[in-house]
């Protein structure tokens, strides 16, 4: 990016996060979940096939398999219980398929890409306008669905957890990439040095060494 250029990346609050999935098409809503609780990048959720689901691995199930530019996108991202509800449901539907694109289109590909949800996408937000005017509601601000992803990595950062296990789950090529998703509170400082001062401390006190006597 060049200096001063602003980033497009922003953080969804609960409410936007609602008051989008409400307005949104069946497909659309399906896309926007599984990115905001994943954290896959959309054209990662666009190629996903069925071989890289799995409803048995892991407590609730993952995905698996993923590609992408580096061998870091290569890794395994266990579901929460709202993804497998939207890929089950996908899969019921399509009649329990072994392969094949999880979200296929009539495109080239086979598979949906950006141009298959734009007009799904503005339809959204030119509803929130709408209600907005209506005053059914504060006007939300457009987004990228790339945002999506941001908002995830930014949540769990959260919710505690370390930018190396945030690299690994987001497929990130350094921890250093992860670091500026995790933005640690006063409170949160106080309290990790609170536990790491009780691994520092002996337990018992040391046995007293023998007194020597002096020749």
């Amino acid at each position: 990016m060049l200096p001063g250029e602003p980033r497009r990346e922003r953080v969804l609050s609960r409410e936007e996060e609602l008051r989008y999935l409400g307005v949104c098409g069946p497909l659309m809503a399906d896309i926007a979940t599984v990115l905001i609780d994943s954290a896959l990048r959309p054209e990662e959720l666009h190629r996903l096939e069925w071989a890289n689901v799995s409803f048995l691995n892991g407590r609730i199930g993952c995905i698996r398999g993923l590609r992408g530019k580096t061998h870091n996108a290569a890794r395994i991202v266990p579901m929460t219980a709202r993804v497998r509800a939207v890929l089950e449901a996908r899969w019921e539907t399509m009649g329990r398929p072994e392969t094949g694109w999880v979200f296929p289109s009539k495109t080239k590909s086979g598979h949906i890409e950006p141009s298959t949800l734009r007009l799904q996408h503005r339809k959204a937000f030119e509803t929130l306008a709408e209600e907005a005017k209506e005053d059914k509601g504060r006007l939300i601000r457009p987004f990228v669905l790339y945002c999506l992803r941001h908002t995830a990595l930014t949540r769990w950062a959260e919710a505690g957890m370390s930018p190396f296990l945030l690299a690994q789950l987001a497929g990130h090529s350094s921890v250093k990439i992860s670091q500026r998703y995790v933005h640690p509170t006063e409170e949160s400082l106080f309290a990790a040095m609170e536990r790491a001062s009780t691994f520092a401390q002996p337990q018992t006190k040391p046995a007293a060494l023998p007194a020597q006597t002096i020749q």
